[in-house]
């Protein structure tokens, strides 16, 4: 006799434990580790899921489970729309070694009637599923992740030569919002490595450049151009409306303003900086890892800090550390990977050569240390021609090597 579907599903039945909807929603309370696999076409999913399920199609099962869940032992319940489909996944599971695998009596057609709570899927359109379909081929991206970074927000401060491969990675990947901050006018000396440019463009704001390429390269991306000069009066206004901060500029006020800021506001940095053939990248997430502060307390002297008008960078550089920038931005909307909080990554071109280097949080940094006592911006133009001195709005005035004790 041939075997046939009803044998199949039968035979699933007999070595595959059964939960009710109940059952499982209990189960997920109790152990957080407890894994829940939607196996469901992805017109299916639209309609809702489990909130913590990771959708799998039933047809990449076998090929994408050992990479989200390389765990055997973990415990896993499979579910489709009324309990058919996950009983003959779960048995495929079984047989590739999964020990603890039970399938959703029911599916969730049961899970949805009973009230359980579901999410529903940002619904894409057909052109949002064409541009980023290599996104919903990675498990830890998928429709899920990609629907994060439609409902992003990211700052990026410098229309330059950081600011143009971080923002145009963000846009082709996808980022909701990319707001720009920059005063300054295009010259034909940036076109060398400031890539959102171009030469009919020479004379016009950068900020204004910016959006056109941008635009150019994803019109569904919602630019913000902030030609502004970023200073203590404008700076949290401008960061409360983000996310994320990536700071690209070039100098040291702004630096120094932006780490002071982001840390007053609780938004994660991303921060790149680059001369003539080296940069470096770290991620700063507030009252978690070291801010620009711990590990420079003062800037140093102009004379041993030169710009690039005054040292010169190599082209390509921006291009190396702003994707890296991009790639952390990324990261950290997404929940996924390790993020550079913590850690310093230098990069040599001229050796090619990438070193790491762990970064501590200074307990008397006067920003995120133990006891905090610069809260709101200063006068960075002051601070950074004079180190000694720092003036908290116009009201305050008090010497650094006293906050250094305080620490």
């Amino acid at each position: 006799m041939p075997f046939t579907s009803r044998d199949l599903i039968d035979q699933a039945r007999d070595s595959v434990p059964e939960v009710d909807a109940g059952e499982l929603a209990r189960a997920l309370e109790q152990d957080p580790l407890h894994a829940v696999i939607d196996v469901r076409e992805q017109e299916e999913v639209a309609q809702g899921l489990i909130a913590s399920a990771i959708h799998i199609p039933r047809g990449y099962l076998e090929l994408r489970v050992e990479t989200v869940l390389p765990d055997r032992d973990r415990p896993i319940t499979l579910y489709c729309a009324v309990g058919v489909r996950s009983l003959l996944a779960a048995n495929t599971l079984r047989a590739m070694g999964y020990t603890n695998v039970r399938s959703l009596r029911g599916g969730f057609n049961s899970w949805k009637s009973q009230g359980l709570p579901f999410k529903t899927p940002r619904p894409l359109s057909a052109e949002q599923r064409e541009r980023y379909s290599r996104h919903f081929l990675l498990d830890e991206v998928g429709e899920e992740g990609q629907a994060k970074l439609l409902d992003a927000k990211v700052l990026v401060i410098g229309a330059g030569g950081l600011g143009a491969p971080v923002a145009y990675y963000l846009a082709a990947a996808g980022i909701g919002t990319l707001g720009l901050v920059d005063f300054d006018r295009v010259e034909r000396s940036n076109l060398q490595r400031q890539i959102f440019h171009t030469d009919d463009r020479i004379g016009m704001l950068k900020t204004e450049s910016a959006g056109i390429a941008l635009r150019a390269l994803n019109p569904e991306v919602k630019v913000v151009e902030h030609n502004v000069h970023l200073d203590g009066s404008n700076a949290g206004e401008i960061f409360e409306q983000y996310d994320v901060i990536v700071n690209g500029c070039d100098n040291f006020p702004t630096r120094y303003l932006a780490n002071d800021v982001a840390v007053f506001l609780g938004k994660p940095m991303v921060d790149g900086g680059i001369f003539r053939f080296e940069g470096q990248v770290t991620t700063m997430i507030p009252w978690q890892s070291p801010c620009y502060r711990c590990r420079y307390p003062s800037p140093p002297p102009p004379e041993e800090a030169p710009s690039c008008a005054e040292a010169g960078v190599l082209g390509v550089l921006p291009g190396l550390v702003g994707t890296v920038q991009a790639t952390e931005v990324l990261k950290l909307i997404l929940g996924i990977g390790e993020s550079l909080s913590g850690r310093l990554l230098h990069v040599d071109a001229l050796a090619m050569e990438f070193r790491e280097f762990r970064l501590r949080r200074d307990p008397g940094c006067p920003v995120c240390g133990a006891h905090p006592t610069i809260t709101e911006p200063i006068d960075y133009e002051g601070f950074c021609t004079n180190p000694n001195l720092s003036r908290a709005g116009e009201a305050r005035s008090e010497i650094l090597g006293e906050l250094a004790q305080v620490g």
